[in-house]
């Protein structure tokens, strides 16, 4: 078949007057041809159907091209082109995985002239070896087949060429002669790449870990050697036995962006013993026996039978607001909510009367008092009045003064905008009889419900975490909400930040700024502030370091500026888990009667937690620029492991008893570099619930 396949490429060109003017070009002219021989059967069906236009032709045509070009990249050894088209089209549009006329793929190509970077290229890519190679006979034969083949028709051309006098078909030979001399060249490098490659040696750093009480996961390195043909795939095996007799379960791994699996569905308790294994173009290399030898499936849980802290906690509190709802339905305190509007007496305040009043709108200047303020924004764009002005609406013009409890009340009240009109008939508004407390907050609920009209929308976002103030005795509440799809407003319109800021008119004075020119300069710390703060980390076991500060009226928690709702922290490995074994490591560490344990032995899991808490503990204290020898008096928290969503835990490490949270006018020596603020516990805890 191969041969017959030369033949009808002899005659094909021998008939087409232009010929190629390189062997690149007789190299494309080749592929083409063949891949039209290849493809003619769907071409004929496709052709007959009306339906079909010129569109779909050019884009199969198009993609065939495509495919050509990756060929002709790997075969030429272009690493960036290789690149360049890996990025431009999807693996289906390149056909990465359909064997050529030759019968090869362009990962075969790689390998066997080893070429490494290109085949890693292509494997990440999800490139696979051609089927065609079921043995290493049949790879062999099938090279063996190429060259001798290529070898004739040099040997013919050569003839041609050297007997026939010198004319235009001449010169046409001349250039296939030298085509069919480059893929000779090109077969017999890949034939010899075959002969000389051995099979992979063993994988390198092959650790074994305890991802859950039912699983456990191997990471590994590919092998060092340099010698050898490309690997392709990698063998997992396990067993209860370290002989590995009987084996319990095998899995191959032919996605090779991550080098680890997850060995699922075992029992907790056993003792399970895993090995990996290398395969390339010659078959599989030795297995490599993990570090440590075994591993128990377990759960630091188990150590003493503790439950997850937070089990049935969320919908306890939904079934808890359920029923506080249902009482508070035939409550009297809704009467004077409903009845206000009609019965409202004349000592209710002008600032409330404009809030009651149906036409209320968003105001245009400040008058020394409360105000709330609503940001949107989407990319660059920021949601305005059509006076150009970022919404905001008054909460009380006579509260010039606004208490830490009130704002982280109004925090409170951000994680449930949906229920405020509930929680405003709940909120009695007696003069008489309320206080000047339940009154700021009745005002703060009317204007949220007021933004929430104007803008015709429930949720206002989060609240940042401090109000913006000026020395006029204006205080503005900020909320901030980034809007992902095209969504439309009432009364507002989208405008560009940077036009809203060079476009407004100042009133006030650069020395004293008005708290809405201060919101405006700061808009972009703001929105970069709220966008940081919704970031997640990635799945693994972190150590966090808590350090707090008190004042008159709160405590603050020390965090990043880079990720504001999580503690500073450093990453010690990917795997969350924190096995039975490893805790009670812990514990033994963390115990009184034995402050400085030895070492864990080498070769088991306790052992490689302690090198990485080591480096954890360095890299923290740099981060946080605290003296390494002051840390020999820090401790690790033991009572529990923080879990996150199962996906991201924390270990804690926590300064001297005397030293956790620093009191008013208390000096720290080891101020933290720039990247870190102080959050108010309260906003720090909602914002790690977010």
């Amino acid at each position: 078949k191969m041969t017959q396949q030369m033949r009808d490429l002899q005659l094909a060109q021998s008939r087409k007057p232009p010929g190629p003017s390189s062997p690149n070009a007789a190299k494309r002219l080749y592929r083409n041809l063949s891949g039209k021989f290849r493809v003619n059967y769907t071409s004929f069906d496709e052709g007959s159907l009306a339906g079909r236009g010129e569109k779909e032709k050019l884009r199969k045509s198009y993609l065939f091209q495509s495919n050509a070009a990756l060929f002709e990249a790997v075969e030429l050894q272009d690493l960036d082109r290789v690149q360049e088209l890996l990025k431009q089209y999807s693996p289906e549009e390149l056909d990465l995985n359909t064997p050529n006329s030759e019968g090869l793929l362009p990962l075969d190509i790689a390998i066997m002239t080893n070429n490494a970077p290109i085949a890693r290229a292509l494997l990440q890519a999800g490139a696979k070896e051609s089927p065609h190679f079921m043995s290493l006979e049949s790879r062999s034969l099938h090279l063996s087949t190429l060259v001798r083949e290529a070898e004739q028709r040099v040997n013919e051309l050569m003839a041609q060429v050297v007997n026939e006098a010198p004319n235009a078909d001449c010169s046409e030979k001349e250039k296939q002669l030298k085509a069919w001399e480059w893929r000779y060249r090109l077969y017999k490098r890949m034939k010899a790449g075959f002969e000389h490659a051995r099979v992979p040696d063993a994988p390198t750093s092959v650790h074994l870990s305890v991802a859950s009480s039912s699983s456990v996961q191997v990471t590994f390195w590919e092998p060092l050697s340099v010698n050898s043909a490309v690997v392709t795939k990698y063998k997992v095996e396990w067993s209860c036995s370290p002989t590995f007799s009987p084996p319990l379960g095998e899995a191959v791994i032919d996605k090779l962006k991550n080098l680890h699996f997850t060995i699922r569905g075992l029992v907790s308790g056993t003792a399970y013993y895993v090995q990996v294994s290398a395969y390339n173009m010659k078959g599989w290399g030795p297995p490599q026996a993990s570090v440590p030898p075994f591993a128990i499936p377990s759960n630091w849980r188990e150590y003493d039978g503790r439950a997850p802290r937070r089990r049935g906690q969320a919908e306890a509190l939904d079934h808890l607001l359920g029923q506080v709802k249902t009482v508070h339905q035939h409550c009297v305190c809704h009467e004077p909510c409903k009845n206000q509007p009609q019965s409202r007496k004349h000592s209710v305040s002008k600032s409330l009367k404009h809030l009651f009043h149906p036409g209320s709108k968003f105001l245009k200047t400040l008058k020394r008092g409360l105000y709330l303020t609503a940001i949107f924004y989407k990319d660059d764009n920021i949601l305005v009045t059509h006076e150009d002005q970022i919404p905001v609406v008054e909460i009380d013009d006579t509260y010039s003064c606004l208490l830490m409890q009130d704002f982280l009340w109004f925090t409170k009240v951000s994680c449930m905008w949906d229920e405020i009109l509930w929680l405003r008939q709940c909120v009695t508004v007696s003069q008489s009889s309320c206080s000047c407390i339940l009154q700021t907050r009745f005002k703060m609920l009317l204007a949220i419900s007021q933004m929430q009209g104007l803008l015709g929308i429930q949720d206002l976002g989060q609240v940042f975490f401090e109000p913006v103030k000026d020395k006029q005795g204006n205080i503005l509440i900020v909320t901030l909400k980034e809007v992902k799809t095209n969504q439309t407003f009432e009364s507002v319109r989208w405008v560009p930040i940077c036009k809203l800021q060079t476009s407004r008119k100042s009133v006030s004075s650069p020395e004293e700024p008005t708290a809405l020119d201060t919101l405006l300069i700061s808009v972009q710390d703001k929105l970069a502030y709220h966008q940081r703060s919704s970031h997640a980390l990635s799945p693994g076991l972190y150590l966090g370091y808590l350090k707090l500060c008190s004042a008159v009226d709160q405590i603050r928690v020390l965090v990043p500026e880079r990720l504001p709702n999580i503690l500073c922290h450093v990453k010690i490995r990917s795997n969350p888990n924190i096995s039975r074994e490893e805790w009670e490591w812990l514990q033994k560490m963390a115990s009184v009667e034995e402050p400085v344990p030895a070492e864990p032995k080498a070769e088991t899991s306790q052992n490689h937690l302690f090198q990485e808490l080591q480096v954890a503990i360095k890299e923290l204290m740099t981060l946080v620029n605290i003296p390494l020898q002051e840390a020999k008096d820090f401790r690790l928290y033991s009572q529990e492991v923080l879990d996150f969503g199962g996906q991201v835990s924390f270990l804690l490490l926590l300064p001297p008893s005397d030293d956790v949270c620093t009191a008013p006018g208390q000096n720290n020596p080891y101020t933290p570099r720039s990247g870190f603020l102080t959050l108010p516990l309260q906003i720090f805890e909602l914002g790690e619930e977010r």
